[in-house]
């Protein structure tokens, strides 16, 4: 919702195939994604080109079969700012 409202502040749209993953909480924190394997099978079967998750999922997907990582690309980001940078560049 964050990065949909500041896109539409900034007259930029995000990029087509994209799916953001990850709650933002009230004190600005980026809460826990559980089960990020299955979050990326479902972008997949959704037709997703790419992904952004928060950097704390990346050694949960250590565990993703490599048919699936190889149909798409995932992009990490630390902060709603930085997913925000990297929504509009992707």
């Amino acid at each position: 919702m964050l990065l949909a409202l500041c896109s539409s502040l900034l007259q930029k749209s995000i990029k087509g195939g994209l799916a953001v993953t990850g709650g933002l909480n009230l004190g600005g924190s980026i809460e826990t994604i559980f089960n990020p394997v299955s979050v990326v099978e479902t972008a997949i079967e959704k037709g997703a080109a790419s992904i952004l998750m928060p950097i704390g999922s990346r050694r949960q997907l250590n565990n993703l079969p490599d048919d699936l990582a190889a149909k798409i690309t995932i992009h990490y980001y630390l902060d709603a700012r930085d997913a925000l940078l990297k929504a509009l560049s992707v």
